[in-house]
């Protein structure tokens, strides 16, 4: 489970990357969050102290970047 959550956090994080490009962020509603969500999930369960904080850096970038996009209100 370690692994799966460290995999999704990195593929989380190479579409937060594409999801900081101007009109790009629509990305990270399809491919950030729910991998970075089920990471966080699998993460925690695992008791992975590594992959936690991945996934949490990943989401709250994320949250960020829609926040200041106006895609969260």
């Amino acid at each position: 489970m370690r692994l799966v959550a460290i995999l999704l956090g990195i593929l989380a994080a190479i579409g937060l990357l594409l999801g900081l490009l101007p009109l790009l962020g629509w990305l990270n509603w399809l491919l950030v969050l729910p991998p970075a969500v089920l990471g966080l999930i699998l993460a925690v369960l695992a008791r992975d102290r590594g992959a936690t904080t991945l996934n949490v850096v990943v989401l709250g970038l994320a949250a960020l970047r829609l926040f200041l996009g106006g895609g969260v209100l």
